[in-house]
């Protein structure tokens, strides 16, 4: 009955139903059929209340807006390119910075592509870039930063803490390594690119590095603010977003006076809206995860697939391809709180280390937004800059490339991920 229930309720997200109301009466129903008395629903949907890092979800989500919304993309492209204008190809990495930048502050890819690309995107071009280069790069730009920036967590990743019972502090720290190795991986390609283009000479400038600076210096204290607060212990991840959105706040409309009140009052009920969804779907999920472990689902499963597994090393490929296809099907929230819960207990049984999972796991949906025919991002950019579908796809294959090539480093190379929780985690 649970498995007839299952089909119907998916077959029922994907024709568009809304995923909370699905996840919702999935959890009743099968509590139901099960015998068990529906005050279990709320019971287990209570449990979200006692996440400790729930509060760094909005705090975090409407720093990130303030930041959009303001003139920061501006200030933090004449800086990055001040720093790097001179290098073959230091447009297009200062262009991969700031992308995982604002798509780890914001918590939405689609603020980066629709926001920051549409400013990124003629600057490459005016720079000499081709076209085909510059759309693929913002294209999958706006998926850099699911596995957090320079110690700053992303949205994504907080989520997963909280669905997988894993501490968001280790997350955090473990997402560090990985994230800068795919960073470093497209902007490499992106100077092997840089070094063909005709351009004029260009020198670096400490002066207008200088500039950018003091220009751009508030924005830049805000990984600095996080380190800080997290690797001193001082401070949790919530107690940290608290700091952030009061820095943000103080510093965009009190000392740059670039947001008034009536902007803070829309950014807020745009941001809210945001945190509003993903916390029914996250309410609901947790009701399902409940019943799921309740009638010992995932331990079903992996008896279902051991026989046919012979090693950690083959679950893991097989792993990253069935991750793949979600990622590009289900947008990353919903595939946490969905598919998280029933890969996280087969992954510890072939002994798969709980943090370094969710690397794995955050490394492939963040690819999965760029992922043909149907990744999130390629559709947003084909609307943004009024190009063919056909040609975002082409566009992004090499970006594809690089990026399975990272997700092979991190999910066989495990002290990618390991290594500073170790170290630096409480």
């Amino acid at each position: 009955m649970a498995a007839i229930l299952y089909i119907l309720f998916v077959l029922l997200a994907f024709l568009g139903a809304p995923l909370f109301s699905v996840l919702g009466a999935f959890a009743v129903s099968a509590f139901k059929s099960a015998g068990i008395s529906l005050e279990a629903v709320p019971i287990e949907m209570w449990r979200l209340a006692d996440a400790p890092a729930l509060s760094a979800i909005p705090l975090f989500t409407f720093a990130g807006y303030l930041l959009a919304e303001s003139n920061a993309p501006m200030r933090l492209v004449r800086f990055y390119k001040a720093c790097l204008g001179f290098v073959p190809g230091g447009i297009a990495v200062a262009s991969v910075i700031l992308s995982a930048f604002f798509t780890v502050c914001t918590g939405a890819s689609g603020v980066t592509i629709i926001a920051l690309g549409g400013l990124l995107f003629p600057i490459l071009l005016k720079e000499g870039y081709d076209e085909r280069f510059s759309l693929g790069l913002v294209t999958t730009g706006g998926g850099l930063g699911v596995l957090g920036f320079m110690l700053i967590p992303s949205l994504p990743l907080i989520l997963y803490g909280i669905i997988g019972s894993v501490s968001v502090d280790r997350l955090i720290y473990a997402g560090f390594l990985p994230s800068m190795l795919i960073l470093l991986i497209i902007s490499l390609y992106a100077m092997v690119v840089g070094r063909g283009i005709e351009r004029e000479e260009a020198r670096f400038d400490i002066r207008e590095v200088w500039k950018g600076f003091l220009d751009a210096a508030w924005e830049l204290a805000i990984p600095v603010v996080i380190f800080v607060g997290l690797v001193s212990g001082i401070a949790t991840v919530s107690e940290v977003a608290v700091i952030v959105v009061i820095y943000a706040l103080l510093v965009e409309a009190l000392i740059k006076k670039e947001i008034d009140i009536r902007g803070i009052v829309r950014i807020t009920m745009d941001s809210m809206q945001v945190v509003g969804g993903i916390l029914l779907v996250l309410a609901s999920a947790i009701a399902v995860t409940g019943y799921l472990i309740d009638q010992r689902v995932p331990m079903r499963l992996f008896e279902l697939v051991s026989p046919h597994i012979t090693n950690k090393y083959l679950f893991l490929v097989i792993l990253n391809l069935f991750l793949l296809i979600v990622g590009c099907m289900m947008d990353i929230f919903s595939a946490i709180v969905v598919v998280a819960p029933m890969i996280i207990p087969i992954a510890t049984a072939f002994g798969v280390d709980p943090v370094h999972l969710g690397v794995i796991f955050l490394a492939n949906l963040e690819i999965g937004y760029s992922t043909p025919p149907v990744g999130l991002n390629l559709f947003l950019a084909s609307y943004r800059f009024k190009r063919p579908i056909g040609e975002v796809y082409i566009a992004s294959i090499p970006y594809l490339c690089l990026l399975l090539f990272a997700l092979i480093l991190i999910t066989y190379l495990p002290f990618l991920s390991l290594f500073l929780p170790g170290r630096l985690a409480h």
